[in-house]
């Protein structure tokens, strides 16, 4: 049977509001597909990092049944690519259209859409695979966490240093006692912010190819400007350093410390399990990232694990040099950080995870693809401890297996979530002088109302989730 709603139920469960179409919501679970069975898949972007999907899914022999983007000069090679797949700019129309003939999902957007489109997906019993950052926001996060479970599909985050070799190795070493007690963990970016500029005025005429509405999504909407579309330095679309790269760099730490545990601990009739964060930045500015800016995490202790300091170090390298980080981080590892290669590009340890434990300590790169253990001659011949997690057969294959029922993905939405909230809070950070204290379970920033506002965004009419 039907469920009856009333008008004011079906305007505030509408996808697309005034174009009068409606996203069904589906509390059922997804459709079981066989594991000979090729899944039907949905791509959400298909430029940029959606390129990546454009090519590989075909390679996994899996089917794409329907393409989407609003910009059709950037996605005129996907579409072409694909003659037979059913072309959209609207994502909400493609799910209503294509309900019965999609299984899943990948959600490759600029980052303030990727809560809507994943959302929508789900709830209409969809799996979904979503490229990191997870979401635009913490709040978000949380109701991807609790949708993915609620609508009992496979899911998946972007972050595909979780299916490699060295990560999975890395996590058991230290899991295992290898590096002893871990009190400090150092991350870092030469990336950095642009800094404080000022908010595009006036108005530029749309672009024919592109579906300016569709783009702001649940952003507010405002005239077209090219500068808006430089979006991952806006505070308003993109997540900045720390959304696009934190989501792999801190992902060892997080996996391996047990981080993710806080959001499930029991209240205690003690103090509460709170993350403190603190801030130091060469800008505040409400609408775009710092150039420089230093994220100071302090964990509490989770089970038999002690608490310890994560700290985030991100900015061009003349900025990290002139606050003494690289040298900070040079002497912490015994080696010089090679940040050019001979041609004069930089990447050998542009960014890194740095592992302090009493007995030794781990580098990885940014994406926690490699494993060095120090000091070199303590480690020169060591074996280590048996295998003890499952070996990936590839990020995305892993996602495709489990939503033909294998078993979930390891960045799957349970575990992403709270790695996104963790990341996200410290855009949060960087917002104000003084530190801020998250309570994980509840959601809540404690200490500073201002800041817990920011936990959560406003949404366009129609696009509330």
């Amino acid at each position: 049977m039907k469920r009856r709603i009333n008008r004011r139920a079906f305007l505030r469960n509408t996808a697309l509001g005034g174009a009068g179409l409606v996203i069904l919501r589906n509390s059922g679970s997804a459709r079981t597909v066989q594991a000979n069975e090729k899944l039907n898949i949905a791509l959400i972007g298909v430029a940029g990092r959606g390129d990546w999907f454009v090519k590989t899914i075909p390679n996994l022999e899996e089917n794409v049944v329907a393409l989407c983007d609003v910009n059709a000069q950037k996605a005129a090679a996907a579409f072409r690519r694909f003659p037979e797949a059913r072309k959209y700019q609207d994502f909400r129309k493609m799910l209503q259209e294509m309900d019965k003939q999609i299984d899943a999902v990948i959600v490759a957007t600029p980052d303030h859409i990727h809560a809507p489109a994943s959302m929508a997906a789900m709830k209409m019993g969809k799996h979904v695979y979503c490229e990191k950052p997870l979401t635009h926001d913490v709040r978000e996060a949380r109701l991807m966490r609790e949708t993915a479970t609620q609508c009992k599909v496979a899911t998946q985050m972007g972050n595909q240093g979780t299916a490699s070799e060295a990560f999975r190795r890395s996590v058991e070493l230290i899991q295992a006692g290898v590096l002893g007690e871990i009190r400090e963990v150092h991350v870092w970016n030469t990336g950095g912010g642009t800094g404080h500029r000022p908010r595009p005025t006036g108005s530029e005429p749309v672009p024919e190819y592109l579906q300016w509405d569709l783009w702001l999504g649940p952003a507010a909407f405002r005239p077209y400007h090219s500068e808006w579309m430089k979006w991952h330095g806006w505070r308003e679309f993109g997540t900045g350093v720390l959304g696009n790269w934190a989501c792999h760099s801190m992902n060892l730490a997080f996996k391996a410390l047990k981080v993710d545990s806080l959001w499930d601990a029991a209240p205690s009739a003690g103090a509460k399990p709170t993350i403190r964060l603190q801030a130091e930045v060469t800008e505040i500015d409400q609408d775009s990232f710092p150039r420089l800016e230093v994220v100071r995490y302090d964990i509490p202790a989770r089970g038999d694990l002690p608490p310890f300091r994560l700290n985030w170090f991100n900015g061009g390298g003349k900025d990290l040099e002139t606050k003494g980080i690289r040298r900070q981080i040079e002497e912490i590892m015994g080696r010089r950080l090679d940040w050019t290669t001979d041609d004069g590009d930089e990447w050998k340890d542009w960014a890194g995870i740095l592992i302090m434990g009493k007995n030794g300590r781990l580098y990885a790169n940014a994406h926690n693809t490699t494993l060095t253990l120090f000091p070199e001659d303590r480690f020169k011949d060591f074996k280590g401890p048996e295998a003890s997690l499952p070996r990936s057969p590839g990020h995305e294959r892993e996602w495709i297996e489990a939503c033909k029922g294998g078993p979930r993905a390891m960045s799957n939405f349970d575990y992403a979530g709270p790695l996104a909230e963790f990341v996200l809070l410290g855009n949060v950070a960087t917002l104000f002088e003084g530190p801020i204290e998250f309570d994980p379970p509840a959601m809540k920033i404690v200490n500073n109302a201002e800041a817990d506002r920011l936990l959560r965004r406003d949404y366009r009419e129609g696009w509330e989730l």
